[in-house]
């Protein structure tokens, strides 16, 4: 396979290296490459693609700068794999008052399949009606229950999803681990409600107490919608942190 300069003064013009990147994102997207895996060598790619071993290596840069792929000294280049502590690190943003983070643990949960809405369609890029597994589970830190989730995946993406409780309490290292679905960014929208019902009596709060409502479209590698995650925190002790830079 060779990949090809265009001339910049073209409609669509796109630098070689970023070419050679998109390959490399696809291979991972598709699990050519999978998470922990060693990628061959700059040379080796730079002979199978046509290209210089320059441009490989400033494609493998833009990948690392983006936590798709991580250098090992002495050892080579891998596929990113998340850990419990990285994948709450970087997703995770719920502090208790005194600045400790706050990392909540599941103790109930129910998954369901059954087809996508509308709305759920457009925000997954799904087709009408596809199916999708829908969590549910009551959160805990410090043996209070803190937040509430609503999550809904692609079934095609998860097949036995279903099957597979108890599911942990860090889902994105387990989405990697065993469907080699691995996120790598997430778009959030931030929203104060009133607590209904259900949530009043699965976060022990009285009905229209104050909640912070998050709603996250987490995205792969390749950029495209695989998880939407819908919470509800109480914010009583706790804070939703986040670190600008």
């Amino acid at each position: 396979m060779e990949l090809q300069e265009r001339h910049s003064d073209r409609p669509g013009f796109r630098p070689l290296y970023q070419q050679v990147r998109d390959l490399l994102v696809s291979r991972i997207s598709t699990g050519a490459w999978r998470p922990a895996e060693a990628l061959p060598s700059e040379q080796a790619l730079a002979v199978e693609l046509g290209v210089s071993q320059g441009t490989v290596r400033k494609a493998i840069d833009s990948l690392v700068a983006e936590n798709l792929i991580e250098r090992r000294q002495g050892k080579g280049t891998y596929v990113a794999q998340h850990t419990r502590e990285s994948a709450q690190f970087r997703f995770f943003k719920l502090t208790h008052d005194g600045g400790e983070r706050a990392l909540p643990s599941c103790r109930q949960s129910t998954i369901i399949r059954r087809p996508a809405s509308a709305e759920e369609c457009a925000k997954l890029d799904l087709r009408r009606r596809s199916d999708v597994y829908q969590i549910a589970r009551t959160r805990y830190a410090r043996n209070k229950p803190v937040l509430r989730e609503s999550i809904v995946v692609p079934a095609a993406l998860f097949p036995g999803l279903d099957t597979r409780q108890p599911l942990p309490n860090t889902l994105y290292t387990f989405y990697q681990s065993e469907f080699g679905v691995s996120v790598n960014g997430a778009r959030e929208r931030l929203k104060a409600v009133a607590a209904d019902k259900e949530a009043a009596r699965e976060l022990l709060a009285a009905p229209g107490a104050p909640l912070l409502s998050v709603e996250r479209v987490a995205l792969d590698v390749a950029g495209r919608p695989i998880e939407l995650r819908r919470t509800a925190f109480l914010t009583e002790n706790t804070h939703y942190g986040i670190e600008l830079s």
